[in-house]
C-alpha cells in the first residue's frame, strides 16, 4: 500500500506538471489522491467519494466539462471548509495585533488600579504621620474620594469636579474639629452637616480645592479615554475575525481554494491577481475600515505624547497628598479668620461627648522605608505608552493591505509556479481590482452589494472614539481646553499646559518639582517598612525630604502596591 500511495503521489505531482506545460489540467486518472487530502483534513466520512472521476452534473460551483473527482456532497463540505480557512487565516493575521492591544489594555488598567489604591494610600499615610487624631475620620473621606477616582477612570458616569468637591466638604468638618477650632469632644453631627454646607462659601482650604478639580480632570479624563479607545480597538479586531461573508464570497472562495481538488489538483495554489481579487472582493467592506483605523492610531498618538505633567494620572494621583496637605496647612494658618467665619455662619461650635479614635503609631520603627532614586532609565507610565504606541504604528495599514497580506504570505502560488486561475491550471489574465467596496464595481470573481452593517457599526464606534481621542478635552497647540461633562456639573477653564504653581507642581513652601514619581524608582530596603521617604529634586539642584513620621496600618499595604507595581511593569515588558 505504501508503494501504490507513493506512486499515486507522483503520479499526481506528474499530472500538475504536465498541465503546467500543456497550458492546462487533464483529468485525473484516479481520485485517490483527492480521498487522502479529504480524509486527511477531515472535511467529511470517505463514503461516497468517488474512486475514479465521474461527471459532475450536479455540481453547482466546481463545474467542468471533463470528469471529476467531487460530488455535490463534498462541494457542499468544501465550502464550509473554505470560510472555516479563511476565518482562520484572517484571525492568525490579526493575532500579534491583537494580543499587542489586550496585552496593554490589561496592564495600563492594572496598572491603574494599583495607582489609585497607592494615592489612597499615600493621602491617607499624610493624615496617620502628620494629623494622627483626625486620621481615622480622614481615612474614610479619602477611601470614598478615590473609590469616585476608579469608577470614573474605568468608565462610570461621575464628575470630577463633584466628587472632589464632596471630599473637601465632608474633609472640612473634621479639620475644623481637630485643626482649626480643637476641642475636648466631637462637634455634633448637625454641626458638622452645617460646616460641610459652608465649605464652598467660607473657603478654608483656599483655592486648592479649584485645583484638585483642574488636575484631576485633566489627568483621569484621558486616561479613561485611552482606555475605551484600546478596548474599542479589541472589539473591532474581535468583529472583523469573524465576519460574515456574503454568499457570492463564499461560492468564489470555494472556486479559489477547493474546485482544483475536484480536477485531482490537490497541490494548485490560485494565481496571485485572481487571489487578489477574490481576497479584495470578500474584504471590501473591511477594506472601509483602513481610513478610520490610522485615524484611531494617529489620535491615540497624539493623546499619548500629550498626556504628561498635570495630564498624566501617574504625576496627578501620586502628588495628591501634598496638595492634600498644602489644604490642610492652609486652613491651619488661616484658623482664627476661619473660626469667626464659622460662627457667624454656623453659630459656635455644639459638641456631643464623643472622642475621635486617633492611628496607630510605631516610632520605634526604622523610618528609612521606601527610597526614591533619580534614574531616567527606569521606566513610567508615560514610557510604557509610548513604546506601546511605537509597536500599535506598525499596524496603521493593517485593514488596507491585509487582503494582499493574506494573498502574498498564505493562499496564492509564488511567482514563476504553476497556478489556478478559477477554470484550469494556467496564468490569469483578468484585471486585477483595487481594495473597498468602489472598486468592487469590476471585479470578475466577486459582486459586492453594498455596506455590511456590522462593518458600518464599528466604523461609526471608531469615529466617535477618534472624535474623543481628538477632543477638546485634551492638549492641542499648547493650550487644553477641559470641557468635561458628567452627572452633578463640570468645568470649563482655559489653562496652559506648562506644570507651574497654579496647577499645585510645587511642594509645600518648596521649589518645583521637576519629575513625577517613577513607578519602578520605589526600591524597598526591607520588607517590614514604616514610612515612606521622598525626595525630590528642585530648581537648584538641592532635595527635598518630605518623610513623615511613620504609619503602620499603612506601610505594609504600601510595600506590596509598590513592589506590586514595579513587577507588573517589567512583566509586560
Amino acid at each position: 500500500m505504501e508503494g501504490k500511495s507513493f506512486g499515486l503521489g507522483v503520479l499526481g505531482l506528474g499530472a500538475l506538471l504536465l498541465a503546467a506545460a500543456s497550458g492546462g489540467a487533464e483529468p485525473p486518472l484516479s481520485c485517490e489522491r483527492v480521498r487522502k487530502v479529504f480524509q486527511l483534513r477531515q472535511l467529511g466520512p470517505l463514503r461516497g467519494i468517488p474512486e475514479s472521476p465521474r461527471a459532475g452534473a450536479d455540481l453547482q460551483v466546481c463545474t467542468s466539462k471533463n470528469p471529476t473527482c467531487c460530488t455535490k456532497k463534498m462541494e457542499e463540505r468544501y465550502q464550509t471548509a473554505a470560510k472555516q480557512d479563511i476565518q482562520q487565516v484572517l484571525q492568525t493575521s490579526s493575532a500579534t495585533l491583537k494580543f499587542l492591544i489586550s496585552h496593554n489594555a490589561a496592564a495600563f488598567q492594572e496598572t491603574f488600579e494599583m495607582l489609585i489604591r497607592l494615592a489612597e494610600n499615600y493621602t491617607s499615610t499624610l493624615f496617620c504621620n502628620e494629623y494622627g487624631n483626625m486620621a481615622a475620620e480622614a481615612t474614610t473621606r479619602v477611601q470614598e474620594l478615590f473609590t469616585d477616582v476608579g469608577l470614573f477612570v474605568f468608565g462610570t458616569d461621575v464628575s470630577t469636579e463633584e466628587f472632589v468637591n464632596r471630599f473637601f466638604d465632608t474633609l472640612f468638618p473634621v479639620v475644623y474639629n481637630h485643626v482649626i477650632n480643637p476641642g475636648l469632644t466631637d462637634i455634633s453631627l448637625e454641626y458638622a452637616e452645617c460646616l460641610r454646607m459652608a465649605r464652598r462659601d467660607i473657603r478654608p482650604f483656599a483655592n486648592i480645592p479649584k485645583k484638585a478639580i483642574g488636575q484631576m480632570g485633566r489627568s483621569l479624563l484621558p486616561s479613561r479615554t485611552f482606555l475605551q479607545a484600546l478596548n474599542l480597538g479589541i472589539e473591532v479586531i474581535n468583529t472583523t475575525d469573524h465576519l460574515h461573508f456574503s454568499k457570492d464570497c463564499s461560492r468564489a472562495l470555494l472556486r479559489m481554494q477547493y474546485c482544483p481538488h475536484c480536477q485531482g489538483l490537490t497541490m494548485s495554489k490560485p494565481c496571485m491577481g485572481y487571489c487578489l481579487n477574490v481576497i479584495r472582493g470578500c474584504l471590501a467592506n473591511m477594506a472601509e475600515v483602513d481610513l478610520h483605523w490610522r485615524g484611531y492610531i494617529q489620535s491615540l498618538e497624539e493623546l499619548s505624547s500629550a498626556m504628561s505633567g498635570t495630564y498624566d494620572i501617574e504625576h496627578v494621583l501620586l502628588n495628591f497628598h501634598s496638595l492634600v496637605n498644602d489644604a490642610l496647612v492652609q486652613a491651619r494658618i488661616n484658623g482664627p479668620e476661619l473660626s469667626e467665619q464659622v460662627n457667624k455662619v454656623c453659630s459656635p461650635p455644639v459638641r456631643k461627648p464623643m472622642q475621635s479614635p486617633g492611628c496607630s503609631f510605631d516610632e520605634n520603627k526604622d523610618n528609612q522605608g521606601l527610597k526614591m532614586f533619580s534614574r531616567d532609565s527606569e521606566e513610567t507610565l508615560a514610557s510604557r505608552r509610548k513604546e506601546f504606541i511605537s509597536h500599535l504604528r506598525l499596524y496603521r495599514a493593517f485593514y488596507g493591505g491585509l487582503a494582499d497580506q493574506l494573498c502574498s504570505n498564505e493562499l496564492a502560488a509564488a511567482d514563476g509556479l504553476p497556478c489556478w486561475n478559477g477554470e484550469d491550471v494556467r496564468s490569469y489574465t483578468h484585471r486585477v481590482v483595487g481594495s473597498g467596496i468602489k472598486a468592487q464595481s469590476a471585479n470578475p470573481e466577486v459582486k459586492v452589494k453594498g455596506t455590511d452593517p456590522v462593518i458600518s457599526q464599528i466604523i461609526d464606534k471608531l469615529k466617535h472614539v477618534t472624535q474623543l481621542l481628538q477632543g477638546n478635552s485634551f492638549p492641542k497647540h499648547g493650550k487644553w481646553d477641559l470641557q468635561q461633562t458628567g452627572s452633578g456639573g463640570g468645568v470649563d477653564e482655559q489653562i496652559s499646559g506648562d506644570c507651574d504653581d497654579e496647577d499645585g507642581c510645587r511642594g509645600s513652601g518648596s521649589g518645583e518639582v521637576k519629575r513625577v514619581l517613577k513607578i519602578t524608582d520605589w526600591m524597598p530596603d526591607k520588607t517590614n517598612l514604616s514610612d515612606v521617604k521622598q525626595i525630590h529634586q528642585t530648581n537648584d539642584g538641592s532635595t527635598l525630604d518630605t518623610t513623615g513620621a511613620g504609619c503602620t496600618t499603612m506601610a505594609g499595604y504600601m510595600t506590596f502596591m509598590l513592589i506590586s507595581l514595579v513587577t507588573l511593569f517589567h512583566s509586560f515588558l
